[in-house]
C-alpha cells in the first residue's frame, strides 16, 4: 500500500509538472469535489507526515477544512492574523480582511501552486495558513474555557492539528528543496 501511495503521489505530480494545462490543473485542485477525500484518503493516509503522499493528503484536508466550513475558516484566519502578529499571514497570501469566499479561493490557490508553481513555495504557504488558523482557534478556544469547555476543547484540538500540519509542511517544503522528498 505504502508503494502505491508514493508512486502515484509521484506519477500525479510529475505529469502535471511536466504539462500543467489549465484544464488538468483545475481537475485535480477540484479532485475532492468530485471523487470526494475517501478516494485519496485510501491512498495517502496512511503514509508519513514528511512523504510526498502525505504532504498531499494534508494538503487535501486543509483543502477540505476551508471548503466544508468557510465562514469558521475565515473567522479563525482573522482571529489568528491580530493575535499571532507574524509574517505568516503575509506569507499565506490572503487578503485582509479575508472572508470565506477569499479563503476558498486562496486554498485552491495554494493547491493550484503545487502543480504548476514552486512546490516549496506552495507548501510554506499552506505551512503559513495553517500558522495563522491554529493561533485562531486557539484564541477561540481560550473565549470558551469558562463557558464551554467541550467547544473549547475541541478549538484547542484544531489548534493543534494544524500546528502540526504547519510543521509538517514546512518540513517537506526543506525536503524538497533538497530534493528528498519521496
Amino acid at each position: 500500500m505504502s508503494r502505491i501511495a508514493h508512486a502515484t503521489a509521484s506519477a500525479l505530480l510529475t505529469r502535471v509538472r511536466n504539462e500543467p494545462t489549465d484544464v488538468v490543473v483545475q481537475r485535480l485542485v477540484g479532485f475532492t469535489d468530485a471523487h470526494g477525500l475517501e478516494t485519496v484518503a485510501e491512498l495517502w493516509s496512511h503514509s508519513p507526515a514528511t512523504s510526498l503522499p502525505g504532504t498531499l493528503w494534508r494538503l487535501y484536508l486543509l483543502q477540505l477544512m476551508v471548503r466544508e466550513d468557510a465562514a469558521t475558516a475565515a473567522l479563525l484566519y482573522e482571529r489568528g492574523r491580530v493575535v499571532l502578529q507574524s509574517v505568516d499571514d503575509v506569507v499565506a497570501g490572503a487578503p485582509t480582511p479575508a472572508g470565506p469566499e477569499e479563503l476558498m479561493t486562496l486554498v485552491d490557490e495554494i493547491l493550484r501552486g503545487v502543480f504548476t508553481g514552486d512546490f516549496a513555495v506552495a507548501l510554506e504557504r499552506a505551512a503559513s495558513f495553517c500558522r495563522v488558523e491554529s493561533a485562531g482557534a486557539t484564541d477561540i478556544a481560550d473565549d470558551y474555557d469558562d463557558s464551554e469547555p467541550e467547544r473549547a476543547t475541541a478549538f484547542t484540538t484544531r489548534a493543534l492539528r494544524l500546528d502540526t500540519y504547519a510543521g509538517d509542511l514546512t518540513a517537506c517544503a526543506r525536503l524538497w528543496r533538497r530534493d528528498a522528498l519521496m
